[in-house]
């Protein structure tokens, strides 16, 4: 039976992986040659460990592409980019036609607590409730009476008719409830009720504009960049403008150029809408085999992978792997499921996801043209096998020319030695590692 090896440290027991020692090394041999064992030991310990002390920006195509081999790392999902997935993020990108489906035009403008109103009552003839029998010669039989606020209960008043709901309905069923109410009383009354002072059916726009402001909704109807004019347009145009409104609890935003370029987005405002202008600056980050790394602006109010890569200068010819285009980014848990992503391992509503996109395929051009990109995601190009293959090259013939230039310089010292004291005549010294 093999005895096991002796280590320096007194243990014969095999060390385990990343336990790596050193063997004990003969007494006999002389001090150099020890040292020089040491150092060509040593060289091997750390060729052990491969490509993982290679540098490099990221991971590698088959790492990216691999199952997760660490469960304490965060869980990620990996996508290949086809045409059905850029589908279902065309559906669920976050546009106002897509979040507020109401197309209808617009809304009758209703009373709410707030709203000042007026109240005019006819009658048919004088000597009735409201016009006196001597009233004399009278533009016409009617009074209007005193303008009031609809009340924190939704009422307003109306004498001998008593309280009359007003809020949440339109100015034509508050004067038939009016009629109704007196026409016991009055002679064949009639009723007309007008909104002095719009306070319920507001609409307010806010943010980078020329004048936010609050102003009552117009009843003929006005849309998004209706309601923006009135406030006096966007203070700074251009495609880093976003508008965002918010109704019933719900909000959507969506780049100001889309109000224009897609009118689906372009809908009708409700009273009690808020829209909010704001300058939010579109960026992603390239990293990898890339023609230049960093931060870049979009420039335009939407862009797809393919401008984005253009923007980045393109594929590095001499490193990039065109089949290993990842894009990170993080998706809402619904869309991650129409993915087909198993999301049973992922906790809070946002999944990360890897969009793996092939540009060998000559396809896979028209799917960089079409998909988009999003605000601060990551262009990350892995390197080609090759590449890879080249620097573990590269770092091994280091690693055998840092053994050998001490085992050249030990020998051809010897060798000089040799020849000053006249004990070796016959000893060359070749540069090319090899002792003759």
């Amino acid at each position: 039976m093999a005895k096991g090896r002796n280590f320096c440290d007194g243990r014969k027991a095999l060390p385990g992986l990343g336990e790596a020692r050193l063997s004990c090394l003969p007494r006999d041999l002389p001090g150099w040659w020890r040292a020089l064992a040491r150092v060509a030991a040593l060289s091997a310990i750390v060729s052990h460990s491969g490509c993982s002390t290679l540098p490099t920006s990221g991971p590698t195509n088959a790492l990216a592409r691999a199952d997760q081999l660490d469960p304490a790392t965060l869980p990620y999902a990996m996508v290949k980019v086809t045409t059905g997935v850029e589908d279902i993020l065309e559906r669920n990108s976050s546009r106002m036609g897509r979040v507020f489906v109401d197309r209808r035009g617009p809304s009758e403008i209703r009373f709410g607590i707030g709203d000042t109103v007026s109240v005019t009552v006819f009658e048919a003839a004088a000597g009735g409730l409201f016009i006196p029998a001597n009233a004399g010669v009278r533009p016409g039989n009617y009074v209007t009476l005193p303008n009031q606020q609809v009340d924190t209960q939704g009422n307003i008043t109306v004498p001998y008719a008593g309280a009359i709901k007003a809020q949440g309905r339109t100015a034509v069923q508050v004067q038939a409830a009016i009629v109704a109410a007196l026409k016991n009383r009055a002679l064949e009354p009639q009723a007309v009720v007008a909104l002095v002072d719009q306070r319920a059916s507001s609409i307010s726009v806010l943010g980078e504009v020329g004048t936010p402001s609050r102003f009552p909704a117009s009843a003929s109807g006005e849309r998004l960049l209706d309601a923006i004019s009135r406030a006096g347009g966007p203070r700074n145009p251009g495609y880093d403008t976003w508008v965002m409104l918010e109704r019933g609890g719900k909000q959507a935003a969506a780049p100001f150029a889309a109000l224009l370029e897609q009118p689906a987005n372009n809908i009708f405002v409700r009273p009690q809408d808020t829209i909010y202008v704001f300058t939010q600056p579109q960026t992603f980050v390239a990293f990898g085999a890339s023609g230049q790394q960093g931060q870049f602006p979009f420039g335009a109010w939407r862009l797809s992978v393919a401008e984005a890569l253009g923007k980045a200068g393109g594929l590095n010819d001499n490193l990039a792997d065109p089949a290993s285009v990842y894009i990170y980014r993080g998706e809402r848990r619904e869309v991650a499921e129409q993915l087909g992503v198993d999301c049973s391992r992922f906790s809070g509503p946002i999944v990360p996801i890897i969009y793996n996109l092939n540009l060998r395929d000559p396809a896979g051009y028209f799917h960089a043209s079409k998909f988009e990109m999003r605000n601060k995601d990551v262009i990350f190009t892995s390197n080609a096998t090759s590449v890879e293959s080249g620097k573990l090259l590269t770092y091994l013939r280091l690693i055998t020319a840092t053994v050998n230039d001490p085992l050249m310089a030990a020998v051809n010292a010897y060798t000089v030695k040799g020849l000053a004291t006249g004990t070796s005549a016959a000893t060359v010294v070749n540069t090319t590692s090899t002792v003759k």
